[in-house]
């Protein structure tokens, strides 16, 4: 069993071994991790200074999760666009194959809430998702998503990437893993070596505060790059966590330092069980106003909305506000015209 493994072994998953840690935890929680599972690493465990603080708030259970009920759990119809089970196909040219349904931390604002964790979400079936790709010549780009698909053993990911580059008309895959934060043991040099094997590969790894970036972290992004890799970065804007505008300035400057190119800024998904987490959208758009100008051009990220219903994302730059500022339109790559509510 690798280092990794063993750490997972480790993880705190209950709310009665959280409290043996944090005196000051009272509130029952065992409610919200029957209905959404908890999960935390000893590594990210360890970056927590104190409840409430930034890496407490994005692990730690809160019963705000089960007072949101107004929203959907799958606001992007992802069931919906999915052809066979656990594929997404929402853009002509590319997918989202889902190969797991586990992370090593199960952060408290994921977009796949109702399921990852959970017994009702089941991985995408292999030999099934690669016959549907390669069925589809348009499809060029393949995102491996979950869950986290680094937690998958070696051998079990390079069969999918093999199977997947054996595919003429697959030119890219990309790979979206949050490992590199919540447990960076995880990127070994015999897994570094294994992705160096299937580029073109693309690794999004998923940042939300400086104090993500420690020295086990940014040695496991020098580990990918040193491999070739390209990096980059998709933050959520999360309300606690990251929405002072030089908090997020200080994590765009820092994840360059590491050679992790900053990608997106997501406004929150509108997905239920998250809504103590949501901002106003002119919170990103003053975030992003004190990153233009202010800092290099390579540090500012597109900061976009993924709409209701699988519509696409949007880049925020381009939406028209109404007068209160809670709703705006915004035009897809379809080109429809389409109203957001931030709520």
């Amino acid at each position: 069993m690798e280092a990794w493994e063993k750490s997972l072994k480790r993880c705190i998953t209950s709310p009665e071994e959280l409290s043996g840690l944090f005196r000051s935890q009272g509130a029952d929680l065992t409610c919200v991790v029957r209905r959404y599972p908890m999960r935390i690493t000893p590594y990210y465990l360890g970056l927590i200074r104190e409840p409430g603080d930034p890496i407490w708030r994005q692990c730690v259970p809160d019963p705000e999760e089960l007072n949101d009920v107004t929203q959907s759990p799958d606001p992007l119809d992802e069931e919906r666009l999915s052809p066979v089970p656990g594929l997404i196909h929402r853009y002509p040219d590319r997918v989202v194959f889902l190969v797991s349904t586990a992370c090593a931390v199960y952060c408290r604002f994921c977009m796949r809430k109702r399921g990852v964790g959970c017994q009702g979400m089941s991985p995408a079936p292999v030999d099934q998702s690669v016959a549907y790709i390669a069925s589809k010549p348009q499809i060029r780009d393949v995102i491996l998503s979950g869950g986290d698909p680094l937690l998958l053993s070696d051998d079990r990911l390079d069969g999918i990437l093999t199977a997947l580059r054996r595919i003429p008309h697959v030119e890219i895959i990309r790979i979206g893993t949050r490992v590199p934060v919540t447990l960076p043991e995880r990127i070994t040099v015999k897994l570094a070596r294994l992705l160096k094997r299937h580029q073109p590969l693309y690794l999004n790894t998923h940042f939300n505060h400086p104090r993500e970036i420690t020295e086990q972290s940014a040695r496991a992004c020098a580990r990918l790059a040193d491999a070739g890799i390209q990096l980059g970065n998709q933050s959520v804007l999360l309300k606690g966590v990251n929405d002072d505008p030089q908090v997020m300035r200080e994590l765009m400057q820092r994840l360059l330092a590491i050679r992790v190119r900053p990608y997106y800024i997501h406004q929150m998904d509108l997905v239920q069980g998250t809504a103590h987490f949501r901002t106003r959208v002119a919170d990103g758009v003053a975030v992003m106003a004190a990153l233009r100008g202010h800092t290099s051009g390579l540090a500012v990220p597109h900061y976009v909305i993924d709409l209701p219903g699988g519509k696409g994302k949007v880049e925020v730059t381009s939406a028209r506000f109404s007068g209160d500022g809670s709703r705006l339109t915004v035009s897809n790559y379809l080109g429809e015209e389409i109203e957001y509510r931030e709520t």
